[in-house]
């Protein structure tokens, strides 16, 4: 399923094409994949409708990829025929830089992203660098695994940026595919700590009081406690502006969002500086993934068995996934199944 061009997502456009490729063959350090299973994401409307876009068309997207080596270049030493893996966001880094070294991989001025720069997983078959897959814990079908290394990846990161401590008091904002994976897996690290949720859906806000959150309230409302930290999920405003707010002294906002859209970038004037930004309040953005936190979610997630909630779709019925994610239409994260 390609796109082909940039172009709004709905009910009449229909953002991908069907196309019947030849399959790939690996040179170097490539492996190619026979994809079971691809994660839909946020990030795959923000390419369609040009927020992100893919700097060459057309381009396979899809970066939430599991499935089985079937054949491999002849630099490549990592992986086999047969290996179980997964392949998420991050496509490739320069390994050399400052970045790389020091394993924030995801900030290489070099990154690649997969289904945007290189060919994704909405396909029977990809290519993928030797290492930056992963193995996939034999706890998890392939459904299963595929959002762990998005949503849940880049749910770790935010969680590791939060600085939260056991005990702490953690506000999620936004509860859609990473949300609920987020919130999982703060209840294992951090046991102690109680889990606040804001999302506008009275569905979703029942969701996470059935995972653990001790509160839940709409994107305005005031919990019955400041906050230590808040991963914000959004691509809006509004809910910067007020979790700052809710934020208790020396507390950390932090944006897990690709982009922030235009629409309601008005609320920013609502700022209030002695109330949203004083007492060393701070924010901190989420920027890609690393492979690190790729390959640290997928232990975790086997550890404490953590399986994302999923809605399964063919490849063919791509193009109704997507819309349906736009419409909001979403419990846990969505799963192409091949």
């Amino acid at each position: 399923m390609l796109i082909t061009d940039i172009k709004p997502v709905g009910r009449h456009t229909r953002p991908l094409a069907a196309a019947e490729l030849p399959v790939p063959v690996p040179e170097g350090d490539e492996i190619l994949i026979r994809v079971s299973a691809c994660g839909v994401c946020h990030t795959e409307l923000d390419e369609i409708e040009g927020r992100t876009p893919p700097p060459v068309l057309p381009v396979i997207p899809g970066h939430q990829v599991v499935g089985t080596v079937v054949d491999t270049g002849e630099d490549a030493a990592l992986h086999r025929a047969g290996d179980r893996v997964g392949a998420a966001w991050i496509y490739s880094s320069c390994g050399e830089c400052a970045y790389c070294a020091s394993g924030d991989d995801n900030l290489c001025p070099e990154f690649l992203a997969t289904g945007r720069d290189r060919s994704g997983g909405y396909a029977e078959y990809m290519l993928a660098r030797d290492a930056y897959v992963y193995p996939i814990p034999s706890v998890f079908s392939d459904a299963e695994a595929a959002p762990l290394l998005c949503a849940g990846a880049i749910g770790l990161r935010s969680l590791r940026l939060s600085n939260l401590s056991d005990g702490g008091a953690l506000g999620l904002t936004g509860f859609g595919a990473s949300g609920h994976l987020v919130l999982k897996t703060a209840l294992h690290l951090y046991p102690q700590s109680h889990i606040y949720v804001f999302a506008r859906s009275g569905a979703e806000r029942e969701f996470a009081e059935s995972l653990g959150a001790i509160w839940t309230g709409d994107t305005g409302d005031t919990p019955p406690a400041r906050l230590d930290a808040i991963i914000d999920t959004t691509p809006a405003w509004k809910p910067v502006v007020e979790a700052l707010g809710n934020l208790a002294p020396g507390g950390r906002l932090v944006i897990n969002a690709i982009r922030k859209e235009e629409t309601d970038k008005d609320y920013l004037l609502k700022l209030d500086y002695a109330r949203d930004l004083w007492m060393e309040k701070e924010i901190k953005s989420v920027a890609n993934v690393s492979r690190r936190d790729a390959a640290d979610f997928l232990e975790i997630a086997a550890e404490i068995n953590l399986r994302p909630e999923i809605e399964e779709y063919p490849l063919e019925d791509a193009n109704e996934a997507l819309i349906q994610l736009k419409e909001g239409r979403i419990r846990g994260a969505k799963v192409l199944k091949l």
